[in-house]
């Protein structure tokens, strides 16, 4: 009785070896296809990214120059109109002394 459960025993490791071999088998050859899926893809993927990173930055730029256009126009008008009324508080002054 001894000798059939030895026996089964050794079956058992057999079959659970052939059958952790078929899976490390199977997980290389699925490793192996997701790399070459991978090398496949990679240029695609680096066009891509490429592509959308130029995209993003040409319109960031566009956003920026707007934002900067708009702020230095704010500035240039602000300052214009502190000329305006020193010119206009000079004139007064001139105005003033040529009036004595």
């Amino acid at each position: 009785m001894s000798d059939d459960t030895d026996t089964s025993d050794a079956e058992e490791g057999n079959e659970s070896k052939q059958s952790s071999d078929s899976n490390d088998a199977f997980g290389e050859k699925v490793q192996d296809l997701r790399n070459r899926l991978k090398h496949l893809t990679q240029p695609l993927v680096d066009s891509l990214d490429s592509r959308l990173r130029e995209q993003i930055d040409r319109r960031v730029d566009e956003r920026v120059d707007d934002r900067v256009q708009t702020l230095v126009d704010e500035a240039l008008a602000a300052r214009l109109s502190v000329i305006e009324r020193a010119i206009a508080d000079i004139d007064r002054a001139l105005k003033e002394l040529q009036g004595k």
